[in-house]
């Protein structure tokens, strides 16, 4: 049988593969769209089990976001203190305890009534009959959807529910050494996940609020307190610490009254768009080829949503602590490499992408997948594995880009776009391709020792590179990256940008160009932004962060245009 790490990692993966699904059908509390990225944030420190309980531990505190992370984070801190297995019915029982104490007002049909259910199905001879308890588990699930009205009259399955079967259906599988695929998710939940076309969520206008209260007197009496300060409350004691999650209409005013029962040492509020998963709902439903890339391409995610493109994360892990790359703060991170903080990247597992290569195919059915060039990851590699293995339908077709950053993310909006328009899947394969071999890119490196930390120069090189001032214009082709220019100065990377440009397009044509910023975005919009105006008044220019794992790899400072022709 697998350890136990190892299977919190392969819950956590199937979450992962799963996270757009659960996001779209996430109607209770309030439709707000966001429970599998909250999970997903939340329960990352689940993929360090292996290095350390104590360091997970103290992480799930601080990781923990939103509703249905906090929840999770309160059943998951006791979970993981099973050593073997013949611990984990004792804990998940004082997991589920733990989670429904947390919540003010805790409601039946939710994770909370998964995390019962699976503490009263386990053995009492602690024997794991997970294929018995997976079916108890769905039965769980579905019988949530006409328990709360929201659910009903959305026609779905609580988002927060299936995101826990999910998880136990891929630990246990690892636990248990259980080798055969699962049955698909859309299969075991018909009907049940996705939102019904009529479906509106009538939230009044309110903030989702997560904080943190110091409270030496300890946060037993502040329970009935809290509970009355807004709505979806949630409560987490850690020590002389309380994470509090709430809902309300007026932050300020929450601050101010947190403020007299403690002090506030964190606080962040984000509006909450009640309207969000119908939306979501409404892009996923496009019935045209669908298209899937990594977030390695400098593509936001709010704009590949809004274009129905799937992303796929790599990992950034500051501080010990891995993240999705597209959920992290590219703020945090370029201040931590500023300070010399270690900052690393590292793939999904090939476990995980295979996950999401199913879990896409399944929702959206013909999928084309333009994946970073083989020169930079194993990508490629890893999908057309999965494709002869699993996908005998043919649903995925896989294309090696070549590219990664700008690139990368500038073809796939194409295409996306391209497909919007009614082209047929040939259409759109052949414009793909077509965009393989015409977008380019032009990197600016700031500063060479990113690069030397990350191995991709020797500490030599980087070395006297930075004491002579030179500055590296580089570009990802399909053979890897090539050097194509050395500069001293950012004048300089602006005059080798701009003498390119010259060299490839005439004044009126209308290229698409996207030009990325890593911590140096004030710069470039008052410096690079209107000179590129100036040499092309036709041109779209799209104005993006840089993705975060180039970012990682070469460094604050780093800027970069992407350009295709006119279509």
């Amino acid at each position: 049988m697998t350890g136990l790490p190892q299977a919190f990692t392969a819950g956590y993966e199937s979450i992962a593969a799963w996270a757009e699904l659960i996001d779209r059908i996430n109607v209770f509390p309030v439709a707000d769209g966001d429970t599998g990225t909250n999970l997903r944030i939340s329960l990352a420190p689940l993929l360090q089990l292996a290095s350390g309980r104590d360091q997970v531990l103290e992480q799930l505190n601080r990781c923990a976001i939103g509703n249905s992370g906090n929840i999770a984070a309160a059943f998951f801190k006791e979970c993981i203190q099973a050593r073997t297995t013949a611990d984990l019915p004792l804990r998940v029982r004082s997991g589920s305890d733990m989670a429904r104490q947390a919540v003010a007002d805790p409601c039946n049909g939710t994770m909370l009534s998964v995390f019962a259910a699976l503490g009263e199905l386990f053995a009492s001879d602690g024997d794991i009959r997970w294929p018995a308890i997976s079916e108890e588990l769905r039965k769980t699930v579905l019988d949530g959807a006409s328990r709360l009205p929201q659910l009903a009259r959305a026609g779905v399955v609580d988002a927060g529910a299936l995101a826990m079967f999910i998880f136990f259906d891929g630990f246990f599988r690892l636990l248990t050494g259980q080798k055969e695929r699962s049955i698909p998710v859309h299969d075991l939940f018909a009907g049940k996940i996705r939102l019904k076309n009529d479906f509106r969520d009538n939230s009044l206008n309110s903030y989702c609020v997560d904080a943190v209260l110091d409270v030496a007197g300890g946060s037993t009496a502040l329970h009935d307190k809290l509970s009355a300060l807004g709505e979806s409350v949630v409560m987490i004691p850690d020590k002389d610490r309380l994470k509090v999650h709430i809902h309300t209409a007026d932050p300020k005013s929450l601050r101010r009254q947190l403020a007299s029962l403690g002090k506030v040492t964190r606080f962040t509020d984000e509006r909450i768009d009640g309207n969000r998963s119908a939306a979501l709902s409404r892009t996923a439903a496009t019935g045209q080829l669908h298209l899937m890339s990594d977030a390695a391409g400098s593509l936001p995610c709010e704009l590949a949503r809004s274009l129905g493109i799937t992303l796929l994360d790599s990992y950034i892990i500051a501080d010990g602590k891995p993240s999705p790359e597209s959920l992290c703060a590219p703020e945090i991170i370029y201040a931590r490499m500023q300070a010399d903080n270690k900052v690393t990247t590292a793939q999904a597992s090939a476990a995980e992408r295979h996950q999401q290569y199913e879990s896409t195919c399944r929702q959206y059915g013909r999928t084309l997948y333009l994946c970073t060039g083989s020169a930079f990851t194993g990508n490629y590699a890893t999908a057309m594995a999965w494709q002869r293995r699993h996908d005998s339908a043919g649903l995925m077709t896989v294309l090696d880009s070549g590219a990664a950053s700008g690139r990368l993310g500038l073809m796939t909006l194409l295409t996306a776009r391209f497909a919007g328009q009614g082209a047929s899947e040939e259409e759109i394969i052949q414009y793909a391709v077509h965009l393989i071999n015409t977008c380019t890119e032009y990197v600016f490196i700031n500063e060479l020792r990113f690069l030397v930390a990350g191995g991709r120069v020797t500490r030599a090189g980087g070395f006297f590179g930075d004491l002579l001032h030179m500055k590296p214009v580089i570009s990802p082709t399909r053979q890897g990256v090539q050097k194509i220019g050395v500069v001293r100065s950012r004048k300089g990377q602006l005059r080798f940008c701009l003498e390119r440009l010259q060299q490839q397009f005439q004044q009126t044509e209308k290229p698409t160009l996207m030009l990325q910023y890593s911590d140096n975005r004030e710069w470039l919009q008052s410096m690079v932004l209107p000179k590129l105006r100036q040499l092309l008044p036709a041109a779209e220019i799209l104005f993006v962060p840089l993705s975060l794992t180039s970012g990682v790899h070469m460094g604050p400072g780093t800027w970069s245009l992407a350009h295709a022709p006119s279509s």
